[in-house]
């Protein structure tokens, strides 16, 4: 199994990874470590992938998993569930809760208070983005918050229309730095990252921490939705040990 470690200084006691395509039992598109069930794959191999994975990854519980619809809704949890919860978002102060973010091109945020008593996991498509998910996650906490941001698309390859960066103009005129024209009109290639950072730093989070790694463009380790359409979902955990 591949996952990512967070390149950040989070407290000791605050566990996170990100996962990868490499591993798992999923075939055809899906190929790997698929831990989508809404993408068309065999149930019975998401269900393998997910509890090999948790196996692996020694998870204290089972992760919660979202139903993801780029909203800006963020869920308070107090226990692990096997619920799936309607959010982009999960918050929790309590020990052995794994928040978690499944993606395949949008930008998953990771988030701790300095303390170690506080995280969440954020989904961030760019509505999710523009709208104030992030913004909508650190409400919820107290104290410094420091993040880290995943795997997601990179600025060479998300390219959007003007609508986007209009979406994110409106709300600080700074975003359009974020934005690089396309050779075709009225197209831009838009950092989905820089665009992150601007929202937490406008927010009062100076600690942000980048992967800098493209789903679209690693195809070895990651499932890309604009990439491939037809594909599986990789996801971000985190959660406070003890």
């Amino acid at each position: 199994m591949k996952t990512i470690i967070p390149n950040w200084p989070a407290p000791k006691n605050v566990k996170a990874f990100a996962s990868t395509r490499v591993g798992g039992f999923s075939t055809g598109p899906y190929q790997g470590l698929n831990l989508g069930s809404h993408v068309g794959d065999d149930w019975s191999l998401v269900e393998k992938n997910r509890n090999w994975l948790a196996q692996q990854a020694s998870m204290p519980n089972v992760p919660i998993w979202l139903n993801q619809t780029h909203s800006t809704v963020v869920a308070q949890v107090h226990e692990s569930t096997s619920e799936v919860l309607d959010a982009d978002g999960v918050f929790t102060s309590s020990s052995h809760v794994i928040c978690s973010a499944m993606t395949a091109d949008c930008l998953p945020v990771l988030l701790t208070n300095k303390q170690g008593t506080q995280v969440a996991a954020v989904h961030a498509g760019w509505r999710g983005l523009a709208n104030g998910i992030i913004e909508n996650a650190l409400e919820r906490f107290s104290g410094d918050v420091m993040a880290w941001l995943g795997p997601a698309i990179g600025p060479q390859a998300f390219e959007v229309g003007e609508d986007v960066l209009q979406a994110f103009v409106d709300f600080d005129p700074q975003a359009h730095h974020a934005f690089i024209p396309c050779d075709i009109e009225g197209k831009w290639f838009a950092d989905m990252s820089r665009l992150a950072i601007q929202r937490l730093n406008k927010a009062g989070v100076t600690q942000v921490f980048d992967s800098g790694l493209c789903t679209y463009q690693d195809k070895a380790s990651f499932y890309s939705y604009r990439r491939d359409g037809v594909t599986g979902r990789q996801a971000t955990f985190i959660w406070i040990e003890e």
